[in-house]
């Protein structure tokens, strides 16, 4: 059964001992933070902050901060099971036959329960704040790291609606909080809510904004998802909790949020109005500098009864987002294989922040293969921003860093196998010499065929014949070897 709201979620953390209730009294500016980040780096557990200084709302931190607590949050055994799920799905075949029609019953419930449901009445709107009573400073929002610009919301699913289609976008991006009123909108060009305010300016008209702060989990990692433009995040929530997700009506705006929301924030953005956001300690383990961003004017502000604040700090990895960066690896590695099935497994290391490093196993079958994986990737939705891809062959386990290391250096030449190409890259990469573009580099660490023009040798790699290993296998019990 999925969670009813974060509250429901915290419990089950608590059953499995993944959550420490803190009851000195520290504060959301920078104090939060070092707890939080120590604790992230010894993988630690989930945090709930009770006695915040000056506020009388407890701040959860680190809820998504293991493999453990993403697999718990979005109930399955492992994250693997569920890209499976997704692509077993995917691939419905016409149910031509009885035993066809029998197999897609599930699948079609499983479907009908992913659309989200309109509900009167939700505990997101229990308290409720409009005009002049909007204080943004009635929350604990963590200034995170000594040179941010200021507090920042952390943790928000800002919908937005297509001025054009009506079509609903989910995204996470952080909110500065400049006043009682107002925040930043920090929406990177290539993401979907930019794309509705894009739209929205040149019609001269402001946008229409609701953040919802503490829905259930499902819903939360739905919001960071790379899903396709078209495709809703609330249906896809809907899809990995297996119940559809409530959605009230705001209370100012013509807009939707999830209904066991924490803390809802509605309003809109103006066309034309910047101001400067930032600096912000950001996942790359770097400030992202300063910038004119967008600004959200805030008309309406409603809170559960029983209310927590959720928020997550991003810096040097590992950190929380993480781990739900590694969900989105292995939800999603299964339809990257629908599209190039020659690739066996990937790994997006955490060191990689994401966006920098890419480590690809495939079943080498051509000529050239590894460079058309390459730029096949980087024509892949967030591929695009992937610094540097790194191909091996099938039996290379990516997930293994000493066995990429080993093949690495080993299997390239390199002025024969590094290839050089330009395009997109992320908003936060602060290398490239101009924002937004620059290059990309693929590493072919494949064995190379003749046909590619390698005329040596490829030698073998060191292995043991297997009736000594097995032989060993037997003895090993007996040699006394505690290791």
């Amino acid at each position: 059964m999925a969670y009813r709201d974060l509250q429901d979620f915290i419990k089950k953390l608590e059953k499995y001992g993944e959550l420490i209730r803190i009851k000195e009294p520290v504060s959301p500016i920078l104090e939060i933070t070092e707890i939080t980040d120590r604790v992230c780096k010894r993988f630690g557990p989930a945090l709930l902050f009770e006695n915040v200084s000056g506020f009388n709302m407890p701040v959860l931190m680190n809820a998504f901060g293991s493999y453990g607590r993403m697999s718990l949050a979005l109930e399955v055994p492992d994250l693997d099971s569920l890209g499976d799920e997704i692509l077993n799905f995917v691939q419905s075949e016409a149910p031509d036959t009885l035993f066809k029609k029998l197999k897609i019953i599930p699948k079609i419930k499983r479907l009908k329960n992913a659309f989200p449901k309109i509900v009167q009445k939700a505990p997101c709107q229990k308290i409720v704040y409009k005009g002049d009573d909007v204080d943004l400073t009635r929350l604990p929002v963590l200034q995170c790291w000594p040179e941010d610009g200021g507090p920042f919301i952390t943790l928000p699913l800002v919908f937005t609606r297509n001025p054009k289609t009506g079509i609903r976008n989910v995204g996470m991006y952080r909110m500065q909080v400049f006043d009682k009123k107002t925040t930043g909108m920090h929406w990177h060009t290539h993401k979907g809510g930019a794309h509705h305010y894009r739209i929205a300016e040149n019609k001269g008209q402001p946008l229409e904004v609701a953040v919802a702060i503490g829905p259930d989990p499902a819903m939360t990692y739905a919001a960071t998802a790379p899903l396709p433009d078209d495709v809703d995040e609330c249906i896809f929530a809907g899809f990995l909790r297996e119940e559809p997700v409530e959605l009230v009506k705001c209370l100012t705006v013509n807009l939707e949020v999830p209904a066991s929301s924490q803390i809802v924030l509605e309003g809109y953005v103006k066309p034309g109005e910047r101001r400067l956001e930032g600096p912000f300690g950001d996942h790359t383990g770097y400030y992202s500098l300063a910038d004119q961003y967008p600004v959200f004017h805030v008309t309406c502000m409603t809170f559960r009864q029983d209310v927590i604040y959720p928020a997550t700090i991003v810096g040097q990895p590992p950190q929380e987002d993480c781990y739900m960066a590694k969900a989105t690896e292995r939800l999603f590695l299964p339809m990257i294989k629908k599209t190039l099935p020659e690739i066996l497994d990937m790994n997006l290391p955490i060191e990689g922040v994401f966006h920098n490093l890419a480590f690809i196993s495939i079943d080498k079958r051509y000529p050239g293969h590894a460079r058309k994986v390459m730029h096949a990737l980087w024509g892949l939705g967030q591929m695009m921003f992937c610094k540097i891809i790194f191909i091996f062959d099938k039996e290379v386990d990516v997930q293994d860093l000493s066995q990429v290391l080993w093949r690495l250096g080993n299997n390239i030449d390199p002025r024969r196998d590094i290839v050089f190409a330009d395009g997109p890259v992320d908003a936060l990469d602060h290398a490239s010499p101009i924002p937004l573009y620059g290059s990309k580099m693929g590493i072919d660490c494949t064995r190379k065929w003749a046909e590619e023009g390698f005329s040596r040798q490829w030698p073998n790699v060191i292995t043991m014949k297997s009736e000594i290993t097995k032989k060993i296998d037997k003895l090993w019990p007996k040699l006394g070897l505690k290791i």
